[in-house]
């Protein structure tokens, strides 16, 4: 399966092999406006409605930038409704990312910062060149990351390390980032973005209703107690029971066959 797509609005998006590789592309730094945010959850609304689509990957266009956040020049004057407005439209795309029902793999190809970090932050898996530099520099020029920065990196690498690389404003080597885990893998220069499609691909070998069902209970370790959990677990086991892929995984497994998934 395979289609592409070009749009004018700072995203470009192709998808293959069940995976949507989405790239960044507003040069010269790939950053953030209110038009490609709005269109990133309106393609996440599009992707999760699409049962062909498993898996997606997010890069930076260019082998310097992944993203260097939102246009500083958009706080400028100081106006508190354009806060008001960049921030729930930063917070609305990031948590649609977030929310995204397949599995997300952020390609950091360069400098992630602000924002672009933030996006990061909000995929489930992040794989980071050498080169790359991380960080959440808000604080330094009297602002906050408010598009889910504290509480994801948090959640990630632990109080300690959040602070230090927010509030001490703190850059991040992809080494140094791979270490306290706020990546998963550091690959070479220019390696990123296919070194993520191939992991995205082989999320095509497991049921694409048990992957949306163990992370929803993954993710629900940052916002209940395990007690929680362990009954959300059993509950969403039985439901997959409703599936045509639960029958069409077990069988297959036992005629020796590969599963054709269906996603429903």
């Amino acid at each position: 399966m395979s289609s592409n797509q070009t749009v004018s609005c700072g995203i470009d998006y192709v998808i293959e092999n069940h995976v949507a590789t989405l790239t960044m592309n507003n040069p010269p730094a790939n950053t953030w406006t209110a038009e490609s945010l709005r269109y990133l959850k309106q393609l996440i609304g599009e992707l999760n409605a699409n049962k062909e689509v498993y898996a997606l990957v997010i890069t930076g266009q260019g082998d310097k930038f992944f993203s260097a956040g939102a246009e500083l020049k958009l706080f400028a004057s100081g106006d508190k409704q354009v806060a008001v407005d960049m921030a729930r439209i930063f917070g609305e795309a990031f948590e649609a990312l977030s929310g995204f029902r397949g599995v997300s793999i952020a390609a950091i190809n360069g400098y992630a910062m602000g924002g672009g970090l933030e996006v990061a932050l909000a995929c489930d898996i992040r794989i980071a060149e050498q080169q790359a530099i991380m960080a959440l520099p808000e604080a330094k020029v009297g602002l906050l990351p408010c598009a889910g920065g504290t509480q994801n990196l948090t959640a990630l690498v632990g109080e300690g390390w959040a602070k230090r690389i927010i509030l001490c404003g703190e850059q991040m080597s992809a080494e140094r980032a791979r270490d306290i885990g706020l990546v998963e893998e550091v690959v070479e220069q220019g390696s990123a973005l296919q070194s993520a499609i191939t992991l995205a691909e082989s999320v095509a070998n497991q049921s694409p209703s048990s992957v949306s069902a163990c992370k929803t209970l993954i993710q629900n370790a940052r916002t209940h107690p395990i007690a929680f959990g362990l009954v959300k677990e059993r509950e969403l086991f039985v439901q997959l029971f409703d599936t045509e892929d639960q029958k069409e995984g077990v069988n297959a497994f036992l005629e020796k066959r590969q599963p054709q998934w269906k996603n429903q």
